[in-house]
């Protein structure tokens, strides 16, 4: 007799909020958490069904890249299943909707996770793994920021992501000359002086060494 496995895409979302990287989670049962899900549906893409996980996006375009496939016959307690697991990134003035089958989601820092169901825990910290790693190639962390940002925005969220500190002077220096942003012409009034804005340039090439300006 043929037994089907079970087959289901997670998506580990994250943000910036504050001085803390962030990622949704789905409350499971009694007092742990998951990562949003999504069962395979017939006619969909992988990309709308990790998309389908998460609450509505409403107007807002995330970041989406296919993580790994996890298929380890013992990693679910209810049986063999299959994960297809995709992380996204969603910028810092960016909303999301109401879930549309209201469960429960909250945003949990990083450093500081719930209890996380099956192999969940080990899922999170390989996407930020990968997040990690795609800033010393790629231009990936402005997916994080909003479509304009001050030098120092752009600073303090290489900085929660990588969790470590980059030198003020070096950092605006080199990122300046990497010719990746461009001003924007406005400015943000805020306690202090005045901060210029900027904006990823749109004909940038993508894959820059961008993490290897800032030793």
């Amino acid at each position: 007799m043929t037994h089907f496995v079970r087959c289901n895409i997670l998506t580990a979302l994250f943000r910036i909020q504050g001085r803390s990287l962030q990622v949704l989670l789905r409350a499971a049962v009694g007092r742990s958490w998951q990562l949003p899900f999504a069962n395979l549906e017939e006619g969909r893409s992988l990309e709308a069904c990790a998309l389908s996980a998460l609450p509505d996006p409403g107007e807002c375009a995330l970041y989406l890249e296919q993580l790994y496939t996890y298929g380890d016959p013992d990693r679910s307690s209810q049986g063999q299943l299959i994960s297809i697991v995709y992380f996204a990134l969603l910028a810092a003035d960016a909303l999301l909707g109401e879930p549309p089958d209201r469960a429960r989601f909250a945003w949990f820092a990083i450093e500081d996770l719930p209890p996380l169901i099956d192999d969940h825990a080990d899922i999170v910290s390989y996407a930020l793994r990968r997040l990690r790693y795609k800033l010393e190639y790629t231009a990936v962390g402005f997916e994080l920021l909003p479509e304009m940002f001050t030098l120092s925005e752009l600073q303090r969220t290489y900085e929660i992501v990588l969790g470590e500190q980059l030198d003020k002077r070096n950092f605006r220096r080199r990122i300046l000359e990497a010719g990746i942003i461009e001003p924007t012409g406005q400015m943000r009034s805020g306690t202090g002086r005045p901060a210029r804005l900027y904006r990823y340039r749109p004909d940038a090439i993508a894959e820059v060494k961008t993490r290897r300006l800032f030793p």
